[in-house]
């Protein structure tokens, strides 16, 4: 195949997933609008307490994301059969993720002392990741339900409920947050409650379709009982923990920075969450073409054509690089009016619009690294990329923002200091990462292809 080609099936592949993802994404974005304008205080509990939810739900569902390599390899060998049995016990692993998930969400205190919020965030913020352990086992199972058929190049499966989804959205979060009804108003962790009925919608909805559509009928997944099984259990966990501890790393390189950044003020947190936000909105192109591109690959892989993996894989780093090059301008050119958009307190405005920046600026650092690690997944190798994403995210991006963000060099400029410093030491980490990852896939696909 051509290089047109391969862009052409992963855009077709994609553009379903990046439709559901925005929808997603456009979960936080309704919330952080309105809570926003709701209050200050709102909008701040719940980018706080949105940061502490996604960094336990990301690193779980990370775990249960090795379906979609394993499912994908099965899909493309042609044996069907065996990724019902695959499912069956990713339910059970997600039913024991749930657990600790839950206990967490229910008892934040250690989590929101070291965050060192004043008592109004923390009254707010944990009433929020109260209501957000209620949809956590929902949202877990929907997450191996949207593995499963991205593996089957089926996105569309998906994306359909995460569309009805956001159809509700704002209504249900207008309801809760102001009350009406019967309903006393809540607030920002309104939004929580929201975002966890839907979860629920979405999980009952997938099982349904999964035991009455006959197009899943060949997978043979409600054929049978089956209790945890070890084997293939530790074939989830030996590739999903790696996966979970990079989600893990690639999330709390956020949270974390969130969390310091608390210390320097709401109104500085706030204008964080909105560069945040919007740096997670562009996020979901590249995810989404990343998606599409290492389920081609994995097909490709359990067909045994590891040229075509390797070729696919190189087209779509290229692509995924050019296009985050766009957005990046993008973002740099229509800075003033989305951050309007957001908020309508100036000074959140002006603490956000020096950090645009940065997000204009490592679009393709973030589209190559976030690319190369799906490929890699799908050629079932996921410990070596952690290590790379410790050492960057961590080491660089969250070290480095410590030491810039709070001034601890005095020789450095001021304008290194505060949340940019913050944002400028993260930027740097992204492009070590998308470095170092290229240059592992391309010393992996030269020994599979030998």
């Amino acid at each position: 195949m051509t290089a047109l080609q391969d862009i052409r099936r992963i855009s077709v592949l994609a553009a379903p997933v990046l439709v559901g993802q925005l929808a997603v994404i456009a979960f936080g974005v309704i919330d952080t609008i309105m809570a926003g304008r709701a209050s200050a205080i709102d909008l701040a509990a719940v980018g706080l307490g949105g940061s502490i939810y996604v960094t336990i739900y990301i690193s779980l569902m990370g775990v249960l994301q090795a379906l979609a390599p394993i499912a994908g390899q099965l899909h493309g060998a042609g044996r069907s059969a065996e990724i019902g049995s695959e499912v069956r016990q990713a339910a059970w692993l997600g039913l024991a993720l749930a657990v600790p998930g839950m206990l967490l969400l229910l008892f934040p205190g250690p989590l929101l002392d070291f965050a060192r919020a004043p008592p109004e965030l923390v009254e707010k913020a944990t009433r929020y990741l109260h209501l957000q352990a209620f949809g956590l086992p929902a949202a877990l199972g929907f997450r191996i339900y949207s593995a499963l058929n991205n593996a089957l190049s089926r996105p569309v499966m998906v994306t359909v409920l995460q569309l009805a989804g956001l159809a509700v959205k704002i209504p249900l979060n207008a309801w809760f947050i102001g009350g009406g009804f019967g309903l006393v108003a809540m607030g920002g962790p309104g939004c929580a409650l929201a975002s966890a009925l839907i979860s629920w919608i979405w999980c009952i909805s997938g099982v349904l379709i999964l035991r009455r559509n006959a197009a899943y009928r060949p997978l043979q997944i409600f054929s049978s009982w089956a209790w945890p099984q070890a084997r293939p259990i530790r074939a989830l966990l030996r590739l999903g923990v790696p996966m979970g501890l990079t989600y893990l790393i690639e999330i709390t390189s956020f949270t974390l920075m969130s969390i310091f950044i608390t210390r320097m003020g709401t109104v500085v947190l706030a204008g964080h969450q909105i560069i945040a936000n919007l740096g997670a909105v562009a996020y979901m192109l590249p995810l989404s073409l990343a998606i599409a591109t290492s389920t081609l690959v994995a097909q490709a892989l359990g067909a045994r054509d590891r040229t075509a993996a390797r070729r696919i894989a190189r087209h779509g780093i290229c692509l995924a690089a050019a296009l985050a090059i766009m957005v990046g301008g993008m973002l740099w050119i229509l800075r003033e009016p989305l951050l309007h958009a957001y908020a309508k307190d100036p000074a959140v405005v002006g603490a956000a619009l020096p950090l645009m920046l940065f997000i204009a600026f490592y679009q393709a650092f973030d589209a190559v690294q976030v690319m190369t690690a799906f490929i890699l997944r799908a050629y079932k190798i996921a410990l070596v990329p952690t290590l790379i994403y410790a050492l960057s995210l961590w080491g660089v991006g969250l070290g480095g923002g410590y030491v810039l963000g709070f001034g601890l060099i005095d020789a450095l400029p001021a304008f290194t200091h505060g949340a940019a410093g913050f944002w400028m030491a993260n930027s740097i980490s992204l492009a070590i990462a998308g470095s170092l990852l290229v240059r592992y896939f391309v010393t992996v696909s030269r020994c599979h292809d030998g």
